[in-house]
């Protein structure tokens, strides 16, 4: 089936349309090293390091040297599995990208996550509906969570538009 027209399109295929410019910058021909850094070093180095730029000598696009940021004392043990670390990203390249590694110790940037959405007010009726729902439940520890669920449910289930 083929496409025509121009309706929407997947996020994901726009991606690397925009971010080109930026990583090109930053000596990172694809955003893949960034994206798959957990898979690349694994998920507790990941945890703690991030790839920061790759650094080519004039001219090449072999033997870069790739600077890192690392948190605290990650940076000794990184220091140790450089060899590992620069096979591993080597074999996900294809090719003999990075020589050697640059290690920066220093905070990680921080992910802004945005904070959830307010749950609403239940009505009067709505409350005493779980009231009535939790009244013969025995456990007083069982009913208050039980009471914290059917609240967040009932509030999402029933969500009305603010006016």
């Amino acid at each position: 089936m083929r496409r025509s027209g121009r309706g929407p399109r997947a996020l994901a295929a726009m991606v690397s349309k925009i971010t080109r410019k930026v990583l090109k910058q930053r000596g990172f021909a694809e955003a893949g090293i960034i994206t798959d850094w957990p898979a690349i070093v694994g998920a507790e180095l990941a945890l703690e390091s991030a790839p920061e730029k790759l650094v080519y000598p004039p001219g090449e696009r072999l033997g870069g040297v790739l600077h890192i940021r690392v948190a605290g004392a990650l940076a000794t043990e990184l220091q140790h599995l450089e060899p590992l670390v620069i096979e591993r990203i080597n074999g996900y390249f294809g090719y003999r990208a990075v020589a050697r590694l640059r290690l920066l110790q220093g905070p990680l940037p921080v992910e802004e996550t945005a904070p959830p959405p307010a749950r609403r007010r239940l009505d009067p009726g709505e409350e005493a509906a779980l009231k009535e729902g939790l009244a013969e439940v025995p456990d007083e520890d069982l009913k208050a969570a039980l009471e914290r669920l059917g609240r967040a449910v009932m509030a999402k289930a029933n969500r009305r538009d603010p006016k």
